[in-house]
Order: C-alpha cells, then structure tokens, then sequence
C-alpha cells in the first residue's frame, strides 16, 4: 500500500506525485462512464419496449391489457360477448386478489385463517349437494380430482404400494372401468397421471337391446369382473355418469352402487346432473349419486362464476393416505383455492343457487315441450322429467325415394339408401346448428357428431345459461328459428335425389356426392379435355367452372352456388346451397349444362380465332412479298433506281391498279379490297355464325326470379293470351294480304270512297290486339324460334 504524499520530505516530488494522482483519477473516471454508458445501451437493446426507462404508469399498462384481450381497433370487433360475468363473477374474481394478499399473512394467522375457509366451503357444498360427512378437495382441471381419486384407491387396495410401487401393481393388475359413454380421452389421461398401462383400461358398453343408448351396460359390466376377476386381476375403481357428456343420460347408479359393494370397488359419479341434487325434486337414478364414494362438481358453469375451481367430494377415513394421494395438503395456499367459492356462495345465498340451477332445469322443459309440437324434429332425452340437457335432431323419411335407382347389388341396396339418407340429414343438422348457433347465440348451442344417432344438436342450459344469461324469451326464439328453418330442410333434402338424376341424366354433367355439403348437391361439367380417370388439377377446368360460377351468380336467384374442389380430388365442382319448395330443379339442372357448354364453346372459339388470325398474318405477309415481286418485274429495274425511275416515270406513268387486301375474322381468309374501291362500300362477307344458343326460356311473370316454379293458374292464363293474341295476329295479316296488291282501292289513296266491310273487319281486330298487348305480359320469344 502506498505512503500519503504528505510524508515525502521533498516538496518537489510530492507536488509531482500529486498531480500524477490526479491525473490517473481522470483517466480512470472518463473510462468508467465510457463503459457504464456503453453497458447501458447494451442492455437496453436486449429489454423489451415496455421495461425501458423508468417504468410505465398503471392506464398505460391496462391499457395494454385491454388491447391485448380485445385485439386491435383495426380488427373487426365480436358480436358477442363470450360470457357475462355479473356482480357474483366480481366477487369470485376479488377472491383470486384477497387470497394473493392472504398469503402474506403470518403463519399462526393464516392457518388459521385457510382451515376456517376450507371447513366452510366444504361444508356447504355438502349440505347443498347432499353429500354428507364428506371431504371436498379443490381443483382447477376437472379431471384432476379424479386422479387423485385413483391414486387414493390404489393405497387404500394395495397396502405395500408405498413400499414396493410398480412390483405390487405388476403382481395384481389393477382394473379402471369406463363407460363408453364417458368423455373421449378421459381413460388416456388417469393413465398418464397415474403412470399405468392402457390395458389396466376396461371400456364398458352401453345397452344396445334395451333401455338407453348411452347408458352403461350393468350386466354386461358384472361379467367383465368377474373375467378379471378369474384372470388374477383387481377390479380397483368404476367412473360412472351423471349425465354423459353427450346427450345429459344417467347411469343405474343404484345398481352400480350395489355391484361395486360386492366386489370391492370404488365408485366416483360425475356429470352435469349432478347440479339437480340442489333441488327439491331429485330423480331416483340421480339422487343414489349420494351414497357414493366420490363425485366431481363443477360449480362455476352452473353458477355463472368464472375462475371458479371444481370440486371432488369424496368419503375416507384415513387422514394420512388423502395426504399420500394429493387431496390434502399442509400448505396454506392450496386450502386458499377455495377463497373465491367461499365468497361466491355466501354472496348468492342457498336461494341464489337454487335459483339459478333451477331456471336452467326451466329452461330445458320448456325447449322440450316446444319441441314435442314440432314436426320433423326428434328429441333424444331418456328421462323428459329429470334431464337437463336436451339433443334434438332434424329427420324426415322419404317414402318416395326409390331404392332401385341406385347403381348397387340388390343385397347391399336397402343398406346403401339408409346410409346415404343418414349422411345427407348429418349434413342438414350440422347447418342447422351453425345457423342456429348465428341467429341465437344467448342459447349456446353445440353441435355434436353420436355414434349411432347421427349428427345432432345439443341444449344444455347447466353449463351455459348462467355465463350467457340465457332466458325464457331466448329459448321461444329458438323454437321460431327452428320452425323458420325446417321448409327449407325438408324441401332441400327432397329435391336432392331429384337433383343427382338430372344431373345423371344429362350429358356433359358428373354427380359429384360430398356427404358434407348441406346444399341440395354438387356438380361438375365434364369438358371435351377433361382427363375423367385422374384427379388431379385442370386449369381448363377450373377456367370453365369460375366463368360458369359466375353467370350462375348473375342470375339473382334464391340459390346460392360456390366453387370448392370435390372433397376426394382437386377438380373444380359447383356447390349448390339451401333450396325453397318451389325450384325447377330441371331448369336448373338445364342452365348449367347449356352455360357450361356455351362457356368451352365461346373459349374454343377465341382459341381458333387466336389461331387462324396467326395464319392469316402469316398468309398476309407472303402475298405482299409476292406483289413486290410482280411490281418490280412490271415496272423494271431501271424504274426502282431513284433519278433514272423518276424521269422514267416522268416520261411514261405507269398505269398500277391500286391493290389490296383485308381479313376476314368471320371467314377466316385474305379478301380483296377492290370492291371496297370500286364501289366505295365495304362488303359484308360472310354471314357470321350463330351465337350457341341459351338455356331454355321459360315464360315469367314480372319480377319472378330464375329457376322459380310459376303457379299453374298464372301458367294457364299467360298460355290462353298468348294463343289468343297469335290468332287474332294472323287474321289481321290474312284479311289485310290483299291490300297490297291493290292498293288502288285503299281508302287512303280515294279518300271519298266508302270503306268496305272488311277493311271494317281489319281495323277492329287490329283495336282488339292492341288492347290485348296492352293488357297480357310482354313474353320473350324463344331463341329456338327466332
């Protein structure tokens, strides 16, 4: 370590020692804010906008939370609301906020504080779903408390799991029944949380002789354990419903109570009706839930509370296996997630609760006793009385339908109408969904594809009616909506087989069958190109078809037609939509085919245009190297050199006719263009070919749009009219024939000479036709009479 300066005898040295001190200190300071500043902008070019500087104020910031939750105000913004959250929604939100600040309360306080929240909750929720002595543990993901459920069933089963683990579980396999009802990746997932193998999964049946399709198979599920049973397996737990995630059905809980007492086995219920034990009137299926081992709630839809979690009650006295398991805990924040329920159920109050679950049970009646007065509309409901959940599905059978028209083998016939009826009404209901889901979205409406009923469209006003404040009004504007919709079904499902055997039997035209198209068909035009064994891409077709889309637009009809590839290749197809009860589907059928054909023809015409105007070019230019020729061999050469040519000229005109040549686009050819000289007119060569004619002209009334079936009493008289009118034409031209070879005789050339009788007779038919133009509609003539 350096001495001080001041014990240096020799001033000299010490003022220099002193200076150099100071001297280093500045160096040393300006390389110091050299590199801070450097550091500085360093560090700022790798931080977010948002942390740069000294921090942004609170509107900045929620601001950025709104834009980020409501998009940019360039984007077009919803029409809906996603949920309505109320004053009780604020409340469960708040509790979110309190227990972040519970949290940082002193041990002794919070303890205290939790296991007081958690107590209460738990009870209440006991009381009101009538579970009694019960457990309740707090989740945010619905399947997780059953998870838990099965590790919790596993120690209890296996006494040495904690010891030994896999080896036990791999000496007894244990055995997890589920419905085949349940909800699509339930059975993966207890597999993935528990670490078991998918053959420790037994999938049960539902009835399919007797009773509901969708509800479990107690029978057949007796056999399934006592095969296990035989197998050296363990039956270890059964997942029955409450109201499948489908249709709303209810298992035999009672029954199944019954049989898992008997063997063993662990029953956990679950489903959407388990929210109707908070009523008054239970239904006996779903009020044996009660006596189970286990069930999962979920409050928040029911209720309308959003981040609310779900709850898992379950019955055990065995304090230190639910800690094992996971149901438990010694943190005091995992017993604050139900702070925010605790606030929600004493804010709405039993009534509150009772309330709303029951509007919603409302609401589902009253959507089924619409529907029972409601033709071509079937319910699928196992219990009227105590299903909240209603599945409807459009149907209408045709008794017209010929199954032999089909180009399939007798045995497979009746089997290949069925399926493809089934196919097109899957198509109708899942637009009938969509369209209702647009016109009433406060209904919240799901469509939904079941395995045997086909595609159907599901009401379950549990889970929806509390977040989307659905009411009674919304569930009768539905039923209008319905009721609106169905002509348009029927009339479309009825006109599509008349459709593919008009397009069948119309030349140029290929059916295409797309069992997702809700419209009354798809159609391809087949050019003369058209490579019909691949499926590839065909530019020429894709041209056609757009053009054909095109005029088909113009025309301003009731249809709707677009343009997609066939759903099993890339060619171009026209899809034709929804249609009314009074659609020519002949006309229809006709006007593509002829707009179609005129469109290739008008495409292949310009082509040979392109390639004869190239020839005729090319002809042109050899036939003025020609006339070169001929003139310079007329004149001479000493003509063509510039002095001696024009003197020569001077001396000797030479008398050139004056030649040349125009192209004909009609005939395709070099014509001359000496009548055009001599005669100072231009010829007009040959007659053009006729335009392809058009599709087929109906006579309309004023302001009928295309492909519209006219009343046959407005056809009636329209026929008469015109006939009436073509008569009375004709004697007009036959009586007046005469005149025009004796004109002397006219009236008008002798104006003193009375009028005969039938110059009388004349002059009042032709009054009568013009009052009969005046009065009959103005009717195009056909072009195929033209």
């Amino acid at each position: 370590m350096d001495a001080p300066l001041e014990k240096i005898a020799d001033p000299t040295l010490a003022e220099m020692g002193k200076n150099l001190k100071e001297a280093m200190k500045m160096l040393e300071d300006s390389q110091r804010r050299t590199e801070e500043e450097n550091g500085k902008k360093l560090l700022s070019g790798d931080i977010p906008g948002p942390l740069q500087g000294s921090g942004q104020d609170m509107v900045s910031i929620l601001q950025l939370v709104q834009n980020l939750m409501h998009g940019d105000e360039d984007e077009e913004p919803q029409s809906t609301r996603i949920q309505n959250i109320g004053e009780q929604g604020h409340i469960a939100l708040l509790g979110h906020s309190l227990g972040a600040y519970i949290s940082t309360l002193d041990k002794e306080k919070l303890r205290k504080l939790t296991t007081r929240i958690l107590s209460d909750t738990t009870l209440w929720l006991c009381r009101i779903f009538r579970y009694e002595n019960g457990c309740a543990y707090f989740h945010e993901e619905e399947r997780e408390g059953l998870a838990k459920i099965c590790r919790l069933a596993i120690h209890s089963r296996y006494e040495d799991f904690v010891v030994d683990g896999f080896n036990v579980l791999y000496n007894k396999t244990p055995v997890i029944y589920l419905s085949a009802a349940a909800r699509p990746g339930l059975g993966q997932y207890l597999c993935n949380q528990l670490g078991l193998p998918f053959p420790c999964l037994c999938r049960v049946p539902c009835n399919t002789m007797f009773g509901s399709q969708h509800q479990m198979d107690v029978a057949f599920l007796e056999k399934l354990i006592k095969d296990d049973i035989e197998r050296g397996k363990l039956p270890l737990l059964l997942v029955a419903n409450a109201g499948t995630a489908a249709v709303g059905h209810t298992d035999k809980i009672g029954r199944l109570k019954e049989l898992c007492e008997q063997y063993g086995i662990w029953l956990h219920v679950k489903g959407v009706n388990l929210a109707t034990l908070a009523l008054g009137y239970v239904s006996s299926s779903v009020l044996a839930a009660t006596k189970c081992d286990s069930m999962t709630l979920t409050p928040g839809p029911w209720l309308g509370l959003p981040a609310v979690p779900a709850v898992t009650l379950y019955k055990h006295d065995d304090p230190a296996l639910t800690l094992v398991a996971g149901l438990t805990s010694n943190k005091p924040t995992d017993k604050l997630r139900a702070l925010p329920l605790w606030l929600s159920l004493q804010y709405l109050g039993l009534d509150g609760i009772v309330e709303r679950i029951k509007h919603a049970c409302q609401l589902s009646q009253r959507l089924q006793e619409s529907l029972k007065k409601v033709n071509h509309v079937k319910i699928l409901v196992e219990d009227e009385l105590s299903s909240p959940v209603v599945v409807f599905r459009f149907f209408q059978e045709l008794p017209g339908s010929d199954p032999g028209l089909n180009a399939i083998p007798a045995p497979n016939t009746a089997l290949s109408a069925v399926s493809q009826e089934r196919h097109s009404c899957d198509a109708l209901n899942r637009w009938l969904g969509e369209q209702l889901k647009q016109l009433v979205p406060a209904s919240g409406l799901t469509v939904m594809d079941l395995e045997v009923e086909g595609t159907c469209v599901r009401f379950s006003p549990l889970t929806t009616a509390a977040v989307l404040g659905t009411r009674g009004e919304d569930v009768d504007q539905l039923v209008a909506c319905i009721q609106s919709q169905l002509p348009v079904l029927t009339c479309t499902l009825q006109l599509r087989e008349e459709f593919k055997q008009e397009v069948m039997g119309t030349a140029g035209l290929l059916y295409v069958d797309d069992p997702n198209w809700p419209g009354i068909g798809v159609v391809r035009y087949e050019h003369a190109n058209d490579d019909k064994s691949s499926l590839k891409s065909d530019p020429e077709g894709e041209k056609i078809h757009a053009g054909l889309l095109k005029k088909l637009n113009e025309l301003e009809s009731d249809l709707t037609f677009k343009m997609g590839p066939e759903y099993k290749s890339m060619k171009s197809c026209i899809y034709i939509g929804m249609a009314s009860d009074d659609i020519d589907v002949s006309e229809l059928v006709e006007t593509i085919a002829v707009t179609a054909r005129e469109i290739e023809e008008n495409s292949r015409l310009l082509e040979n245009m392109t390639e004869v105007v190239r020839k005729g070019i090319q002809e042109a230019q050899v036939q003025l190297q020609k006339a070169n020729e001929e003139r310079l061999l007329e004149e001479g050469v000493l003509r063509q050199i510039p002095v001696v040519g024009s003197v020569l000229n001077w001396f000797s005109p030479v008398q050139a006719s004056q030649k040349g040549r125009t192209f004909n686009l009609t005939a395709g050819s070099l014509e001359s263009t000496e009548h055009t000289y001599v005669y100072k007119v231009q010829g007009s060569g040959v007659t053009p070919p006729q335009t392809p004619s058009g599709a087929r002209t109906k006579q309309r009334l004023p302001g009928q749009k295309p492909f519209k079936r006219s009343l046959r009493g407005s056809d009636a008289v329209s026929e008469t009219s015109s006939v009436s009118h073509i008569e009375d034409l004709e004697k007009i031209e036959h009586l007046s024939g005469g005149q025009d070879a004796s004109e002397a005789n006219s009236p008008e050339r002798h104006p003193g000479v009375p009028t005969p009788p039938e110059a009388e007779q004349t002059g009042a038919l032709q009054d009568r036709a013009q009052r009969l133009e005046d009065d009959c509609p103005q009717v195009e003539e056909p072009e195929s009479l033209r």
